[in-house]
Formats: structure tokens, C-alpha cells, sequence
């Protein structure tokens, strides 16, 4: 039996998207497609090329089609070329050039860049199966404006779990966020989809380029009274993260701090 997505309680009032500028033309002139996948990458040489062949492979079989935006976020690695190989292999990928550092960065310059009536983004080590991200397409189509993976949402679970480190700092990293996003069972999930429209608004007020770029992202959105719903999502912990648990869970709380900042200034 299917376990349905959980709802967010998703109060309804005037936006204040009204008053944010998109953060860019459209430099892309491939066909129509129905979802724009932006795909932030960083020293992936290994790991992306087996995602994104994964994706291919996925929308393949489905009514939906995808344009995937790898964003190479200044890596000094092979990963511009291998992607680079595989845009010639599949015409679906395309590969973009963001040399301002963080991952909420990378996001924004693959926004600015789709013009597909969906955007999502998801992470380059597959974490969460591509038949998510079809899943959550179908959900937006039905009228949601927001759809926000999760780990820990009724029905979801880990196929690979995190180290015993990891799991605990992000649940510790999730709670803190709840008191600036109000109830999420998941703000850190890599993959979440938009409206185009509304994540080119979202996107453009965004100020975070670091690892609480999604807590930023999710409380503007329900500021704005967007209809948001967690997808439940079957999680893959992959080798190879860059991540410390240490020097990077520091960080991170550091930059909430900056999150609930910025979003204090802004309903001044």
C-alpha cells in the first residue's frame, strides 16, 4: 500500500513574491521539457556520471521529459568533463559554470537558468532515487507549488543509513531549523521542486549560499502562503560526501544563525 505525502500546515495570505525581480534571462535553447532538474556539483568526478545516468535512464520510461542543469560549483577535479561527455552522449544534460562557492549558490545560478514550467534540484550522489523526483513532478502538476523531500516523513526510510554522527547532528540541525521554518520533518533532504515562477521568485530573495540555504528557501515559501507538501523518500547515504561532521556541523549552525537573521530583517 502507498503511504500518501505528509501536508504542511500552510497558513494562506497576500505574497510578498510580488515585489522580487527574477534573477535572470534564460540562456538555455533546447526544446520544451516539463521539469528542470538542477543537479549542484563539486569535485563529483566519480559520482555523477552513475545520477545522472540513472535520471536519463528513469525519465526514459516515463510520460514526463527533463532537462538536467549540472551546476559545476568551481570543481578542480574531472567533473566539468565528464559531464561534458555525457551532454554529448544525452542532449538532456547540460552543464553550467558557477565559480561562486556553496551549494545554495550552485542552486540559484541553475534557476536562473530553467524555464521549464517545474524546477527541482537534487544532489549529485543519488541519495534520493530518481522515481522520487518523477513522483514529486506529478505532485506539482496537481496543483501544489512546493514539494520537499524527506527522510523522516511517515512512509519514508533508509535504504543505506547515515553514520550514528551524522543522524544525530541532523536531527539536531533539523530541530533548530523548525523554530524558522515551523513544522518540517526534513529541511536538509537534497531534492525539493518548485513552480518555476515561484522558485525563480524565491531563489531571487535568497541571500544563503551555505548549507542552510534550504531553511531560507522553505521559510520564504511559507511566508509567501505557497502550497507546500513532504514527499516521503527512500534515502541512500553514499560515500565520497565532502561533509564533516565536526568542521561543516559547525558551520552549518552558524549559518542558521545567518538564516534566522536575514528572515528577521526581512518582516521588519
Amino acid at each position: 500500500m502507498s503511504v500518501p505525502p505528509t501536508v504542511l500546515p500552510v497558513a494562506r495570505h497576500v505574497s510578498p513574491l510580488e515585489d522580487a525581480q527574477d534573477v535572470g534571462p534564460v540562456l538555455l535553447s533546447s526544446p520544451p521539457v516539463d521539469l528542470d532538474l538542477v543537479i549542484p556539483a563539486y569535485n563529483e568526478e566519480h559520482r555523477i556520471s552513475p545520477t545522472i545516468e540513472a535520471i536519463v535512464a528513469e525519465v526514459s520510461t516515463s510520460p514526463y521529459s527533463v532537462r538536467l542543469l549540472v551546476v559545476d560549483n568551481g570543481s578542480i577535479d574531472a567533473t566539468a568533463d565528464v559531464v561534458g561527455r555525457l551532454s554529448a552522449r544525452h542532449h538532456c544534460v547540460h552543464l553550467i559554470s558557477c565559480q561562486q562557492q556553496g551549494k545554495g549558490a550552485a542552486v540559484r545560478a541553475g534557476v536562473a537558468h530553467a524555464d521549464a514550467p517545474f524546477v527541482g534540484y537534487v544532489d549529485a550522489d543519488q541519495s534520493t532515487p530518481p522515481e522520487a523526483v518523477l513522483t514529486g513532478l506529478a505532485i506539482l502538476r496537481s496543483g501544489w507549488d512546493v514539494v520537499i523531500g524527506s527522510r523522516r516523513a511517515f512512509g519514508a526510510r533508509y535504504v543505506v543509513p547515515q553514520p550514528l554522527v551524522r543522524r544525530l547532528g541532523s536531527k539536531a540541525f533539523n530541530l533548530a531549523a523548525t523554530t524558522i521554518t515551523g513544522r518540517v520533518s526534513d529541511t536538509q533532504c537534497g531534492m525539493k521542486l518548485f513552480r518555476t515562477e515561484a522558485a525563480k521568485r524565491l531563489f531571487a530573495l535568497g541571500s544563503l549560499n551555505g548549507f542552510a540555504f534550504d531553511v531560507e528557501v522553505i521559510a520564504r515559501a511559507k511566508r509567501a502562503g505557497l502550497r507546500a507538501m513532504e514527499l516521503p523518500v527512500a534515502w541512500v547515504d553514499s560515500e565520497g560526501s565532502s561533509f564533516h561532521p565536526l568542521r561543516d556541523g559547525v558551520r552549518a549552525f552558524g549559518e542558521l544563525y545567518a538564516a534566522h537573521k536575514v528572515l528577521r530583517a526581512a518582516s521588519d
